[in-house]
């Protein structure tokens, strides 16, 4: 009987090996080149509580809907004893369909009675996982590759996932823990080695895990911020910051980075050109008020693109563009300015300079005019003169194709841009180097764009760029100017 029992562990255990390392190789783009992940976060199940069954059926109704690639659950999974009967139920929910899943653990889930270590364990008895044996580690960081879909031995994309761990070791310093050095070093080995891996070139990656990186915060207080969902609370993240973030951006890899923690906060936000972003709170018994769901990231294969929706038992929810930022409820309110009916047949730019002391742009056309002329580009290195001089810069630009547009000046000092007499972006007024956007609906076709700048004194700087659902930001090309006729 004992040797018959051994023979059936033995061959249930060799069975959930095949099936993990068979669902690894299956993550891959599929023939459209699209790669589509679910996001749950704080399911907070509590075994054996009916409010917690609603949970279960938001899960079900997300994965209905949007038949994903992967699962991620991105912590604070359960929030009661018994912890191993609570894990089980909410993952057979993703088990019985044969989905892959992974589970990176928050603050809330290793006080139910059982360990990370022992979750772990048991997370790793169910088919469907494909966490990697942890060796010695507790809870070990690790990454789901995304294979092409044209070639399944070539790595297209990198999904790291880790552990945020609870809360501060330390008695002086309150709140969250933080991630650690030696997990930034494992990060930038990692990313490293799939760089060399793909001929020195990045690989496009996502990050997932539980508690918000201190930036959070920082992108939701800048200037120019730009949050597209909702912010209700502040990020609750550690108070030492160990720089994940700095490693992140410096490696180039990753576009943007989700998490949970925050049940009031659901939007996604934009630092240094990283997306910053929470999942959506898919327990029903846990506290605030969004009606819950899931997080769809859908990524595309040899681009740095993703884009990101809420799912819930109400529908799908406006769609979040990477790069850009922009959303499709930009694309359905805004209204869109039509093009002109104009053949330029020249490239370039009609400029008028001016000198005089400005602190606005408004000012300019009271200054001297000193000459006009015409440039291949927006330009201030040819000003004659250092300090207290102006430009208006007058051109037609090509819009490639219908849809909303952002775009931007960065100037030291003052400018503003307008498109067909619009103004879209306001950077006026004397000050240091900075950046300002505006956001646009324009028609395929030509547009008149006006740009006013100044220069007081101390630095001078002008830098005109775009962005769309499509095209990453960067300075305008120079093929999308024509002189007016």
């Amino acid at each position: 009987m004992i040797r018959t029992l051994n023979f059936c562990l033995t061959l249930f255990a060799l069975f959930l090996t095949t099936f993990c390392m068979a669902q690894k190789s299956e993550l891959k783009f599929n023939k459209d080149g699209k790669f589509k992940i679910v996001q749950f976060t704080d399911v907070h199940f509590k075994y054996g509580n009916p409010a917690s069954d609603v949970a279960l059926e938001r899960i079900n109704q997300v994965l209905d809907a949007e038949q994903p690639d992967v699962v991620i659950f991105t912590g604070d999974v359960i929030y009661s004893a018994p912890a191993d009967s609570g894990m089980l139920k909410v993952l057979e929910q993703v088990s019985k369909r044969k989905l892959p899943f992974v589970v990176t653990f928050g603050n809330h889930d290793d006080e139910q009675g059982l360990t990370r270590t022992q979750l772990y364990d048991i997370i790793r008895t169910v088919p469907g996982n494909l966490m990697p044996d942890r060796g010695t580690a507790l809870s070990p960081d690790y990454v789901l590759t995304v294979k092409s879909s044209s070639d399944p031995k070539k790595d297209a994309a990198l999904l790291y996932c880790m552990d945020s761990h609870s809360y501060s070791p330390l008695k002086d310093v309150k709140g969250y823990n933080w991630l650690t050095f030696d997990q930034i070093n494992w990060y930038r080995q990692q990313s490293a080695a799939y760089k060399a891996q793909n001929g020195g070139q990045p690989l496009p990656a996502l990050a997932f895990f539980h508690i918000p990186l201190p930036e959070y915060n920082e992108a939701a207080r800048t200037e120019n911020a730009i949050l597209r969902g909702t912010r209700m609370e502040e990020a609750c993240a550690p108070k030492l910051n160990t720089g994940m973030f700095a490693a992140m951006k410096e490696a180039g890899d990753v576009m943007g980075m989700f998490v949970g923690h925050d049940h009031d906060n659901d939007y996604i936000g934009m630092l240094y050109n990283v997306g910053l972003a929470f999942g959506r709170v898919s327990g029903w018994d846990a506290y605030g008020d969004f009606e819950r769901g899931g997080r769809i990231i859908e990524l595309r294969e040899g681009k740095f693109e993703f884009d990101s929706w809420i799912r819930t038992s109400s529908g799908k929810e406006y769609t979040y563009y990477y790069p850009s930022g922009l959303t499709s409820k930009d694309e359905e309110t805004m209204e869109f300015l039509p093009a002109k009916t104009v053949k330029p047949k020249k490239h370039g730019v009609a400029y008028t300079y001016y000198e005089g002391k400005f602190k606005h742009t408004d000012q300019i056309a009271s200054g001297t005019k000193v000459k006009e002329g015409t440039m291949k580009n927006i330009s201030i290195q040819e000003a004659p003169a250092k300090d207290h001089f102006a430009y208006e810069f007058r051109t037609l630009i090509n819009i490639p194709e219908k849809g909303v547009y952002r775009f931007y000046t960065y100037s030291d000092d003052g400018s503003k841009l307008f498109i067909d007499g619009k103004a879209i972006v306001d950077n006026d007024g004397s000050h240091n180097a900075r950046i300002a956007k505006g956001k646009v609906a324009l028609d395929a076709g030509f547009h008149e764009l006006r740009v006013l700048y100044f220069e007081d004194y101390m630095g001078e700087a002008l830098e005109v760029g775009v962005s769309s659902r499509k095209i990453k930001e960067a300075v305008l090309p120079e093929d999308w100017y024509y002189l007016p006729e």
